[in-house]
Parts: C-alpha cells; sequence; structure tokens
C-alpha cells in the first residue's frame, strides 16, 4: 500500500552501529546529540526515526538503560515523531540482550522496534538472526504493541515475511525496509529494487534504502516507484559520490525532498505516518 496521493515517509536512520567520529563528524553519538538531531531531522520532514544507542565510549549498545533517555528525550521534544529501536543481531548479542529495550515503558516505550528477516553478511561481520529468534522478537513486538520494522537485505528474507504472517507472527498493516547494495546482499539496481517490492504483500507498505553511494539512487527508485525512503549518516557517511563532504541527516533528508518536490511528492507529517501505519 502507498501514502495518500502526493504523500510518502521519510526514515531517518540516524546513528547505526558503525560510523565512529573520525570517519563522520555528524554523526549523533551522545544521547543528546541523537536527540538534536531527531528533532532537526523531523522539523526537516521525516517522520520516522530508527534510533541505535551507543555507551559512553561510543561503541554500540543494546542496553534499555542507554535507550531510555534517548527516546524519552526525543519524546519530549517531538512528542508525534514515530521513534524506532533497533534489536541488530550485528553484536552477537543474546535473545535477551536483544529484546529488553521492548520492555521500555512510558515515555521511553518505543512504537517500532526493527526485526532483521534473515542472517546475511555485512563486509566485516555478520548479523546473526536466526529463525527461533526471528519468532521470538516478532512475538515479543506483537505481546508489547510495539509495531514491527521489518529489514529486508534479499529475496530469501520476504519468504520469511510471508511466512510469518501466514503464521500469525506478523499482523496488521506491514512496514518493510528494503536495503540494497551491501557487499554479500541485493545490489542496489532498479531491477533488484522492482523485484523485491513487487513480492511483497500487497497491502505492505515499504521504503527503499541504500548502503553507501546507493541510497540516493534507491530513494529515488522508491519515490518513482510509489514507496518511502529510508536514509540516514547510518547507511551513507558521504553526501557524494566523490567522498568530499561528510553528510548530515538534516542534509540528506532536504536533498530528498528536493527531488520529490519535482514529482509533487510532499513528505508525511509524523500524524500521517502513524495513520498509514496504524499507529495510536
Amino acid at each position: 500500500m502507498t501514502a495518500a496521493p502526493g504523500v510518502f515517509l521519510i526514515n531517518a536512520a540516524l546513528t547505526g552501529m558503525v560510523p565512529t567520529r573520525a570517519e563522520s563528524p555528524f554523526v549523533p553519538l551522545s544521547p543528546q546529540e541523537i536527540i538534536a538531531d531527531a528533532a532537526a531531522c523531523v522539523d526537516a520532514g521525516a517522520s520516522i526515526l530508527h534510533v541505535h544507542a551507543r555507551d559512553a565510549e561510543g561503541r554500540p549498545t543494546l542496553a534499555a538503560e542507554a535507550y531510555a533517555p534517548i527516546v524519552a528525550g526525543i519524546r519530549r521534544l517531538r512528542p508525534e515523531a514515530v521513534i524506532c529501536v533497533s534489536t541488530s543481531g550485528r553484536t552477537g548479542a543474546s535473545l535477551a540482550e536483544r529484546a529488553a529495550v521492548l520492555d521500555l515503558s512510558g515515555a521511553a516505550r518505543p512504537d517500532m522496534a526493527s526485526l532483521t528477516l534473515g542472517s546475511f553478511n555485512f563486509r566485516r561481520e555478520a548479523s546473526v538472526n536466526d529463525p527461533a529468534t526471528i519468532l521470538a522478537l516478532a512475538q515479543r513486538m506483537r505481546e508489547r504493541g510495539i509495531k514491527p520494522e521489518l529489514e529486508v537485505f534479499d529475496t530469501g528474507m520476504v519468504a520469511t515475511l510471508r511466512h510469518l504472517e501466514c503464521t500469525g507472527a506478523l499482523t496488521g498493516r506491514l512496514y518493510c525496509n528494503l536495503i540494497l547494495g551491501g557487499v554479500n546482499t541485493a545490489q542496489a539496481g532498479l531491477a533488484e529494487l522492482c523485484h523485491l517490492a513487487s513480492l511483497l504483500p500487497e497491502q505492505a507498505l515499504w521504503a527503499a534504502g541504500g548502503l553507501g553511494k546507493a541510497q540516493l539512487p534507491m530513494n529515488l527508485g522508491a519515490l518513482l516507484l510509489g514507496g518511502h525512503v529510508r536514509l540516514g549518516v547510518e547507511d551513507a557517511i558521504w553526501f557524494d559520490r566523490g567522498k568530499t563532504v561528510p553528510a548530515r541527516n538534516v542534509d540528506l533528508i532536504l536533498r530528498v525532498r528536493e527531488m520529490a518536490a519535482r514529482l509533487e511528492l510532499e513528505p508525511a507529517t509524523c500524524a500521517e505516518a502513524r495513520n498509514l501505519l496504524g499507529l495510536t
């Protein structure tokens, strides 16, 4: 399902688990930096915020106590924003560690949480997501009323999505991120993007993003195909192909807005995003 005519979702992946300050001077790392960047991204047009937490040394962490002040801080400044936290399998964490963030409550309770639908290799390490863990995380999210942000890197993950939907582990209007351009996953071409999108359930909402220089082409491809966009410094630390201009999350959003305006498309408000996603 696409958005209302002329409206599209912007999902901003602010920090990720990989970029360091030495690699990206604008990646937000501390809670204060992430909160401020999140608010600026909402003001620029993002309606979904894909949030990763870092510890005091800037290293990725899945600790619920690291996420709590970030989520609550964003909620205080931009209460309507859709906040998505990570349950990543990239660090080799246990199921309990990955699911801990789903137990946050009150102002720190997330609206969504990432759910990667299979194991695969990044350039230097693996993201391990065995079937039992995927199912357990999906069930925890359903029990807690947290919407899964379904992460799809290749066609096999769409098969997993359809299986989970058929068995009732995934219900309601599904939301998927199609992330292309990894060394060991679906490549970032329009043929691959069209194929992945065609395999999704008819009523699913989907956004496309790309790694590195693939981000902008996949964002544009999504807009042309009636989808939505995922972007951010998590996936692309450079603004240009020549790698001369470090990327800022707000600048990536504004660039996509400029392209979308030529297609007579406008970013959804946070309220419109909540309505599309079926969130209260």
